[in-house]
């Protein structure tokens, strides 16, 4: 992988000691920074400190991070309290996960987001691949099969698949007909056909094209922003019940790290090069602590952004694909950024650290 850090003169003895330390903080730090926390004997939890909830968004978040810097305990623990608590057993949900649940695993909401399922599955792949298979639940390429099966055959069984057969688009939650840009994971897509049930290799090539596709479609061509929730021609979805989400804003922040990875890992699409250039341009002359919510047209809104740590993260994350004027400020201004500290330090210190992966070259595929 390519060590963006190291082109631009940071030594590896830096870029260790950052990687040792930002998971020192995150997951054993002090109270105003850690957000992992281990639970009795065998389990741990990635808590979302704005909401003081577990979500599976995080704990596969948590699972990626432990994985590519080889802490396989940390990953058991988490692995564990996703399965036990986390993960349907039976009904039209089965082997989805509950999206949210309090700290001692009460679910919140039976309901499944299907970000976290997509990121169990890698994260459960890389694990077998780093490190062998183990009793159950520790067989982890088999329980990141059972996860992508039901993903695409729930239908076959009283439930709603998490990607929409039509069109092979990921859907917000199963029940929706629209997406979110942000769950658009080309290049998981490309792995998982690979290792995925062998019936199913061939939908996960297509998604991955397709996804690639879509995301041209929802990132405006002058800007590059996107919409948090997008219908399936790329256009801003209507108002929900639970607020309007058809502008730029935190979900959205994400875009820009998934088509620099994309382009990291698998290079097939060019337009992901001036995608992320755009991008840049549009924030470059932007002081972080003035980040807002913007239209995807590029109009600010008064709302300031809720996690503009990760927004910069993200922004010098797509130096991976920029190739223009402003991919070493984003990276240059991200490294001199220390980590949030407070109440809403979880989802910018998690977008913080696959970014630091990322660009030191340490966000790898494995197997």
């Amino acid at each position: 992988m390519r060590n963006l850090l190291g082109e631009l003169g940071y030594t590896d003895e830096e870029i260790r000691q950052k990687l040792d330390n930002t998971w020192n903080e995150l997951f054993y730090g002090a109270t105003d920074v850690r957000i992992y926390h281990p639970m009795g004997d065998d389990k741990g939890y990635m808590v979302d400190t704005g909401n003081n909830d577990v979500r599976s968004e995080g704990m596969s978040y948590g699972m990626m991070m432990a994985v590519q810097m080889d802490k396989k305990e940390e990953f058991d623990r988490l692995w564990n309290y996703a399965k036990e608590f986390m993960q349907h057993k039976e009904g039209r949900y089965k082997d989805y996960f509950a999206w949210h649940c309090k700290l001692d695993g009460t679910r919140l909401s039976q309901g499944p987001a299907p970000d976290g399922e997509e990121f169990f599955a890698m994260a459960l792949f890389f694990a077998s691949s780093r490190w062998g298979e183990g009793p159950g639940p520790f067989n982890y390429a088999g329980q990141a099969a059972a996860i992508l099966r039901a993903c695409l055959h729930q239908g076959e069984r009283g439930g709603d698949p998490m990607w929409e057969p039509s069109n092979k688009l990921i859907k917000f939650v199963p029940e929706s007909p629209f997406s979110d840009p942000s769950y658009h994971l080309p290049h998981f897509y490309e792995l998982f056909a690979l290792r995925a049930d062998e019936e199913d290799r061939s939908f996960w090539a297509e998604a991955a094209a397709a996804s690639r596709a879509y995301l041209h479609k929802a990132c405006h061509p002058v800007t590059g922003l996107s919409p948090e929730y997008a219908n399936y021609d790329g256009t801003p979805a209507e108002p929900q019940p639970h607020g309007d989400f058809r502008h730029f804003y935190s979900d959205a922040y994400r875009v820009a790290a998934n088509i620099a990875l994309d382009y990291e890992w698998f290079r097939k699409d060019p337009w992901q090069v001036e995608q992320c250039n755009r991008i840049q341009r549009f924030f470059r002359n932007i002081e972080v602590s003035d980040y807002r919510r913007y239209t995807i047209a590029g109009e600010a809104f008064e709302e300031p952004a809720l996690h503009p740590v990760g927004l910069l993260a993200t922004l010098a994350m797509a130096s991976l694909a920029a190739d223009g004027p402003d991919a070493g400020h984003f990276v240059r201004l991200f490294w001199n950024t220390p980590l949030r500290t407070g109440e809403r330090r979880y989802y910018d210190n998690c977008l913080y650290f696959f970014s630091l992966l990322a660009l030191s070259g340490n966000y790898r595929m494995y197997g």
